[in-house]
């Protein structure tokens, strides 16, 4: 069999591959679209849970997704961000380095549940911060870290290594060329990775199951962090599974429908902005 034939049959089962892992997700998202959409409306999105018959609206828990996400990313981008520019640009060869890069995939391994019970162990009962936003969000930070770490280190070393040669040959430290060359030209991988790593914590239900609790405020906003904190996910979870809300089915559908919107929503947030960002200062134009 000549090398082209192999090739266009390698090209060939590819394609199938990527078309049929589009049509399931295509399948999977049409359905449950199909499912909740006709759920939503204007009282079960910004509705309080007691505002309307049975489970209510879900005003307060999408609220709380994305303060709980917004508070565990102001944690781990910057910690996620020097770890992976040390990484990549300070750190040797040697024992810690190595020591540091199995902790991180390590980290990455651990069921989101044993995140949970370590959150609820430490910020739940050990420093008493009891069922809060603030220890949900600590813990999601345990769950962010590994991946915005890995993303970022491997971002600073796609940057071509010419780049920073030209930038300290016109007398620029070390730290101005991370600063101005090299993290603004990693800085759409960065970004890609944020979005991914944000889509998977606004999904998690385990962690907050344990840290943030299963019950949601009177008010639609509350910035309390001491605060109980039930997200979305989480709410579909408990609607579910306790099984006592007669209109249990509908509200999961909405609340599931709501989440993919949200999601999809989030990722055109942070990719419209990142390729504007890639075109404007010329980054990948290598």
């Amino acid at each position: 069999m000549s090398a082209k034939i192999v090739d266009k049959v390698a090209t060939m089962a590819m394609w199938f591959a990527g078309i049929v892992i589009l049509g399931i997700l295509a399948a999977f998202l049409l359905f449950i679209l199909y499912k909740g959409v006709p759920v939503l409306s204007w009282d079960f999105i910004f509705g309080r849970s007691s505002d309307i018959e049975a489970g209510g609206g879900v005003g307060g828990q999408l609220f709380n997704s994305f303060y709980i996400l917004i508070l565990s990313l102001l944690v781990s981008i910057p910690l996620a961000i020097g770890a992976g520019v040390y990484l990549a640009e300070y750190a040797g060869n040697n024992r810690l380095t190595d020591i540091i890069r199995l902790s991180t995939e390590s980290l990455a391994t651990v069921p989101s549940i044993v995140l949970g019970l370590f959150g609820m162990i430490v910020f739940v009962n050990f420093l008493g911060m009891g069922f809060s936003i603030i220890g949900g969000a600590l813990t999601l930070t345990l769950l962010n870290l590994p991946v915005l770490v890995r993303v970022t280190e491997e971002a600073v070393r796609t940057v071509p290594v010419h780049y920073r040669e030209a930038s300290l040959a016109l007398g620029a430290t070390k730290w101005q060329t991370i600063w101005r060359v090299v993290l603004p030209n990693a800085l759409p991988g960065i970004i890609t990775g944020i979005t991914l790593t944000a889509g998977r914590a606004l999904g998690e239900t385990a962690i907050l199951i344990f840290t943030a609790g299963t019950t949601v405020g009177r008010q639609m906003v509350n910035f309390d962090v001491t605060a109980a904190g039930e997200t979305l996910a989480v709410h579909l979870w408990y609607v579910m599974a306790v099984g006592l809300v007669p209109d249990r089915v509908d509200i999961a559908n909405g609340a599931g429908a709501l989440l993919i919107i949200t999601i999809l929503m989030l990722n055109l947030l942070f990719t419209i902005p990142s390729k504007v960002l890639q075109k404007k200062l010329g980054v990948g134009n290598h």
